[in-house]
């Protein structure tokens, strides 16, 4: 622009870097003496400066080393940026954009998720879990299939008596809801079986009460077998007096509760059983004979011997009154099965070598051939029968051979009528041919007039 050239009043000034620094006034004089210099004219404006930061020990030492000033590089970016602020980053986000408050995580992380854990998720998946074991379910088993499977369980205990076993073997069973039924079979069971047995049987429901069945379910199994009384006694006639007694262990073993009875026998005719009928003469019957021993004095201590006791329990002096009583009570009716009933009844097979003892004893103290025979009758029968096992008829006469010494004091001629019975034994068969050698023969004594001198010979 030349110095003549007369400036408009609207015309901008610029500074050579482009930039506005004001504008002309409009009292500009065209006169060179009034004219003002464009420095005067320009606005003075204040420069907006940061606030300077002190730099850190990292930023001098970076500084110190490398020669670049890191703090003018760390100031050149806001302080929310999730950039590397460092020299030498490459310009992505802290911690791969899984740092900082409020952030969802690195991107794709819920892809590195090895399961869902908790079992109650709807993303649960089992088999994708790692950890886990297969456990065998046996299914519930019918009606048919429990009755098959715990009678042969029962049985097999009245020949051990172990109770511990009964129920590891029912605790393997999946039963349901049908585990009263083993109470219901048991007592069924027992019904036509020895009082030592049926002490057995309350001895496993006093047991397997509160491990394998609850109070609840004997109860259930009691009032099953009331309702089927009328038809348990057509088999069995005293089944309403075994089954009140069976009630009343069970009140005095504490399975069940004592208002068992007294609910069923408040309301008379008119309480109703389980399937909705009234109370038979056979459930009156057994419910009586329950309420009878619980009312007794002491009758909870009484109740532990309701079935009296049984087999090897029993005194030996018992036995062998028993026994005696039987030989008896035999010889004046002469009635094989009665005897042999009363014998089976005791339910000591390891003791049956005492009557045979006690009959041939009979036999030498009777010196009558109608003891004889009736004797021999007995024994051929119970041996035909196996009731007397060979080894216990064999005992039994050892046992007379012992005491043939004493015997002999008493009746001068047993030797004689020991010989007699011992072949008549032998040719029916009950005893063999070891025993029958072993029998003692007392030598005849010879005298004077044989010509020995006026000694006698033993």
């Amino acid at each position: 622009m030349a110095s003549g050239d007369v400036l408009s009043p609207e015309v901008e000034v610029f500074q050579q870097n482009g930039e506005v620094e004001g504008e002309v006034d409009e009292n500009f004089s065209e006169s060179p003496a009034a004219s003002p210099n464009l420095n005067d004219l320009r606005p003075k404006l204040k420069a907006k400066r940061r606030a300077k930061r002190s730099p850190s020990k990292e930023d001098q030492q970076l500084s110190s080393t490398n020669g670049v000033n890191v703090s003018q590089l760390s100031r050149s970016k806001p302080r929310y940026d999730r950039k590397s602020r460092t020299a030498y980053g490459r310009g992505l986000p802290k911690k791969g954009g899984a740092g900082g408050k409020g952030v969802w995580g690195k991107p794709g992380c819920e892809l590195d998720i090895d399961g869902v854990i908790d079992e109650k998720d709807p993303n649960y998946d089992s088999d994708a879990q790692g950890n886990y074991e297969l456990e065998t379910i046996a299914p519930e088993l019918t009606p048919e299939e429990v009755e098959k499977t715990i009678k042969p369980v029962i049985q097999e205990y009245f020949e051990h008596g172990d109770t511990n076993e009964v129920a590891v073997t029912l605790g393997e069973l999946n039963l349901g809801h049908k585990k009263h039924e083993i109470a219901t079979h048991a007592v069924s069971m027992a019904l036509d079986k020895h009082d030592s047995h049926r002490e057995m049987t309350s001895r496993l429901i006093s047991d397997l009460y509160g491990k394998i069945l609850t109070q609840k379910e004997m109860a259930t199994a009691f009032d099953s077998i009331l309702d089927d009384l009328a038809d348990l006694t057509l088999d069995t006639p005293d089944a309403p007096h075994v089954v009140g007694s069976f009630i009343a262990r069970a009140v005095a073993d504490d399975v069940l509760p004592p208002k068992y009875v007294t609910e069923y026998r408040g309301s008379g005719d008119s309480k109703q059983t389980s399937e909705g009928s009234s109370l038979t003469e056979e459930m009156m019957a057994a419910l009586d004979r329950a309420h009878v021993l619980l009312s007794m004095k002491h009758g909870m201590v009484r109740l532990d011997n309701v079935w009296g006791v049984g087999g090897g329990q029993r005194p030996v002096k018992y036995l062998i009154k028993k026994m005696n009583m039987l030989l008896r009570e035999y010889l004046s009716s002469r009635d094989i099965q009665e005897a042999t009933r009363c014998l089976q009844e005791l339910e000591v097979p390891h003791f049956h070598h005492e009557l045979v003892y006690e009959a041939v004893v009979t036999v030498l103290e009777a010196g009558s051939e109608q003891v004889d025979t009736a004797i021999l009758m007995l024994l051929k029968s119970l041996a035909d029968a196996i009731i007397l096992t060979v080894d216990q008829i064999d005992r039994g006469f050892d046992r007379v051979f012992e005491s043939m010494p004493d015997i002999v004091l008493d009746v001068p001629n047993a030797h004689t009528v020991l010989e007699r019975f011992s072949e008549e034994c032998h040719k029916e068969g009950v005893i063999t041919n070891r025993t029958k050698a072993k029998v003692p023969i007392r030598a005849r004594k010879r005298f004077v007039s044989e010509g020995d001198g006026g000694r006698i010979k033993e």
